[in-house]
This record gives structure tokens, sequence and C-alpha cells, in this order.
């Protein structure tokens, strides 16, 4: 039977030339991390840590204070929670249709085919990771035409197949591939700006909300009757000290763990390890296991389960 895997957060490697912004100023400073799965990274430098297929992707992104993670949108649903610092989301094609501002433990689920980015607005280098819908993350990564332009003039070139080359290192786009297509006015017109007022209260949860939720019991994040109504492929939990008990349980889909704050000692069979702040732990399906905190203070852990329902737009939006 297969086991749980564990990526230590010291042991994260990170690529610097994942995306077509990696040397834009402003934009070139950022590390992004690809966990569990394929991820939608563009460059053949980016480490996959774990590669099993849950149906959904694990990844992280790293920057120092001031960097900016370009516009972009995607197919699937695209999840960040905030390990470290203080961050900024915005939308919309020229970024101005709203923002919000998260710190550590919030998360906020940005619905398909709206416009995004984020800037790390604190005074540290700060971490948020990423959970993405699907295998295949809805075939990578929608760019605003400005970005690609601009990473052009800057040496990198995105092929028609989603692959980065970088002309500063010599790489030429090969004679039969084409560049990758902008999208056209008539596209970008039916691109969604949807508003802060919307974004805000449907798609983002705080942290010491959950928490007060999770005191007896898990605290649904992410779902079909959850605090962010959804169903990207995959379900969110929030656990605390006093939502979880020591007795084993068998998750018949597969199982992420993502510490957020504490030391977690997971069990299976004669087995255990200790998670910690910034870990991540895939858990094969149908495998018993049990789930303490093993020290005093302030513990919480993201619990992702893959689910039955197929990867695609948000969810409410198709619905509408």
């Amino acid at each position: 039977m297969m086991e749980p895997e564990v990526v230590r957060y010291g042991n994260l490697k990170p690529c610097r030339s994942a995306f077509i912004d990696a040397h834009t100023p402003g934009s070139n400073q950022k590390e992004n991390f690809t966990i569990i799965g394929a991820g939608v990274a563009e460059s053949p430098d980016q480490h996959v840590h774990i590669k099993a297929t849950p149906g959904f992707n694990i990844g992280a992104a790293g920057q120092p204070p001031g960097c900016i993670n370009s516009l972009h949108f995607h197919n699937t649903a695209e999840v960040f929670f905030i390990l470290s610092g203080k961050w900024r989301f915005f939308w919309g094609i020229n970024g101005d249709a709203g923002e919000v501002i998260l710190q550590k433990g919030d998360l906020i689920n940005i619905p398909t085919r709206v416009f995004r980015g984020f800037e790390n607005v604190g005074t540290d280098y700060a971490m948020i990771m990423a959970i993405l819908g699907g295998d295949d993350s809805g075939g990578g990564v929608e760019w605003a035409p400005h970005v690609l332009e601009t990473a052009k003039s800057h040496g990198l070139t995105l092929s028609e197949s989603g692959v980065l080359y970088d002309t500063k290192k010599g790489q030429m786009l090969p004679a039969d591939e084409q560049p990758m297509a902008q999208l056209s006015e008539q596209q970008l017109a039916q691109i969604s700006e949807t508003p802060v007022h919307q974004i805000v209260p449907d798609y983002v949860a705080r942290y010491w909300d959950m928490m007060a939720l999770a005191r007896d019991e898990p605290c649904p994040v992410i779902g079909e009757t959850s605090l962010i109504k959804d169903k990207p492929g995959f379900e969110v939990e929030l656990l605390t000290r006093g939502s979880i008990t020591c007795q084993a349980y068998v998750n018949p889909q597969h199982e992420v763990l993502m510490v957020v704050c504490g030391h977690w000692r997971l069990t299976w069979g004669n087995n255990e390890v200790v998670l910690n702040p910034g870990d991540t732990c895939w858990i094969p399906p149908n495998l018993s296991h049990g789930l303490e905190v093993c020290v005093s203070g302030e513990a919480s852990l993201y619990r992702i389960s893959g689910t039955d329902d197929k990867a695609g737009f948000t969810w409410l939006r198709d619905k509408k």
C-alpha cells in the first residue's frame, strides 16, 4: 500500500523562471514552487516534489516586499492561503476592478476567468500556498496582453504550446511553433470585471473567523455548503486542536494536509511523522490514518480532499 509523502517547508525547491514575467522589473524576484502535480509552470526548470495526480495541484509562491505576480487567469480553481506576510490581491484586465488585503491564514478562491495578480505588501519575504483545480489545471495560464508584450521586450517568448523560451539564454522559438496568441478585443470583452463587493464576501474567508468556527469541529471552507460555495473538484476544511480526534479515519479520496500553525502528528499503522508550519503532506486514498496536535499553543491546518466533481469554471457562475 502506498504511504504518505511529506514535503518540508525547508526543502522546497524554487524556480525563478517559471512564468512569462520572470524578467519583468517588479516581478523578476518571485519564486514559484510546484509541490504536488504538474502545476502550471511554463519552464522545464520547475521541480515537481510529489508527482501524484489527485485531481488538483498544490503549489506556492514566495516573493520579497514589493514583488508582483502579473495579471493572468485560469479555467479551473485557483485558491490561495497566506502562510506568512501581508498580501494585496487585485483583479480586472488592468488590475483596477478591485483589491483585498490578506494576512496569515486568510484564504481566497478567485473566480475562474477573472484576471488576477498579487503583491507582497509586507516588510519581509513571504509565502502564499496555492491549490489549483484539475490534474492539468485547465490548460495552464492565460496572461493579460500587456504582460506578454512586456515580457517579449525583456527577452521572453511563450509558445502556443505553453513553453517558455528565454532569448537571454540563447533559446529560440522552434520553427514549427508560433508565439502564444494574445486575447483579442472581442475575447477580452467577455472576461468578467467582477467588482470588489462580490469577490470579498463570496470568495474570501478570514483566518480568525474560521478558527472560531473550527473550535469544536472542522470548519468547511470550500464546498457546496461551505463558507465559500464552490465545487472546484476538491473540498477544503480548516482544522484546529479542538476540531480533531485521535481516532483513525479513512478517506476514499486523495487528501492533502497543509500546516498553517503548530505541530501535528500524523499516524498510520506503526508509523508516524510530525508536520510543521509550511509542510505539505499527501495521503493516498483509503489509508487509515490519525491526526493530533502534539504541542501546546495555536494550531491550524488546511485539509484538502478530492471530490467526484469535475474541475472547471466556478460553480456559482455556471448556475447563473
